[in-house]
């Protein structure tokens, strides 16, 4: 596990607990020593200092955003300045447009980019690779799984990483994403990267 010293202990990040992905990310931030609750209701997205949309299935995580009453509340806390990082589905969700999701699927339009899900094709598809980071002295290896792509990108974002030139890793203000799966990873940089902007 490659660490760095982290600075948030007296924070909270929630993960949303909705489907997906979110117990590896609750893992690494106790890894890190870092508070993390899961989030399932507004009321628990107002006990968080920052938040997490994990990989999954982003129709169904969309849907279910709506059920339970959180879609609404975690579009006005972005949308407000919270720190937001999403992972694959998560990315999907955060994204300004889905090129090819379904009609009433819903995004946060919370950074300036346009995604094609499941663009490296399906589960069986699913590959790992060595990217550069920005300011990593080493690489960081990247899982991919039903990864999305960053088809367009907005001016104001910044691109973080690349893969044979497709963005992978992206900020725009309080909102970082990445279409692979940083919590699978032995390496937690990514998300000290994140918790940076807490």
């Amino acid at each position: 596990m490659v660490r760095s010293s982290a600075s948030n202990s007296n924070k909270t990040v929630g993960v949303l607990a909705l489907q997906g992905a979110f117990a590896s990310h609750e893992a690494v931030f106790e890894s890190l020593g870092v508070r993390s609750l899961q989030v399932r209701t507004p009321e628990d997205l107002g006990q968080v200092d920052a938040l997490v949309l994990p990989g999954g299935e982003s129709t169904t995580i969309s849907q279910l955003l709506e059920s339970s009453e959180l879609f609404e509340p975690v579009k006005k806390s972005v949308h407000e300045g919270m720190p937001v990082f999403g992972t694959c589905a998560g990315m999907i969700l955060l994204s300004k447009k889905i090129l090819d999701g379904r009609a009433d699927q819903l995004s946060f339009g919370a950074i300036d980019i346009e995604v094609q899900r499941n663009a490296y094709g399906r589960q069986i598809d699913s590959f790992e690779a060595d990217i550069e980071v920005k300011t990593f002295s080493t690489p960081f290896h990247a899982v991919f799984i039903r990864a999305p792509r960053i088809s367009k990108l907005g001016s104001g974002v910044t691109v973080l990483a690349e893969l044979d030139k497709d963005v992978v890793l992206a900020r725009q203000n309080n909102v970082m994403v990445a279409s692979f799966h940083p919590e699978l990873s032995r390496d937690d940089r990514v998300h000290q990267l994140f918790l940076k902007e807490i």
